[in-house]
């Protein structure tokens, strides 16, 4: 009975690697987008363009929006980058436990080179998926920061209104 459920256990668990290097790839390769943006919002807001100033921008083509509605607009913006920066390590820990099953029992059989196949997919993960990360949490703390300054801007300039 225990034999079986372990091999079931085993097998389900082999199961989810592609989909999780999958994802994890489809996180890196969101976390090089957001980066993109990042850096050309941050030349954007440099220069001073509106489009840098992405709630005082949309608080200018609408007036009518309280705090609580800036607040939210900026809430939704960070959420993709905020979901990533705390699934990517998940991720990366899952890849790296999936492929650790088959390197045990290739160890336990002589076959070392299996071994090294299933270690390098596990490290190359979370690699990737730290890295994916890292970038999101970078993007997400810096992005905060400037919501917050555009809506203090936002406040000043609507008492400053008549």
């Amino acid at each position: 009975m225990i034999a079986a459920l372990d091999t079931t256990m085993y097998h389900l668990g082999q199961l989810f690697l592609a989909p999780v290097l999958c994802a994890i790839a489809l996180l890196f390769a969101y976390a090089c987008v957001s980066l993109g943006a990042f850096l050309w919002q941050s030349g954007q807001r440099r220069a001073r363009r509106g489009a840098g100033f992405e709630l005082v921008q949309a608080w200018r083509a609408a007036p009518q929006l309280s705090q609580a509605d800036l607040e939210l607009i900026a809430l939704q913006r960070l959420d993709t980058a905020r979901i990533a920066t705390r699934v990517a390590p998940m991720l990366g820990l899952v890849a790296t436990m999936i492929p650790m099953g088959p390197a045990l029992r290739a160890l336990g059989n002589g076959q070392l080179a299996d071994v090294s196949q299933a270690l390098a997919i596990a490290f190359s993960a979370v690699i990737l998926a730290l890295i994916a990360a890292s970038v999101t949490y970078t993007v997400l703390n810096v992005r905060r920061r400037w919501y917050a300054a555009d809506l203090a801007q936002i406040e000043r300039l609507r008492r400053e209104a008549p």
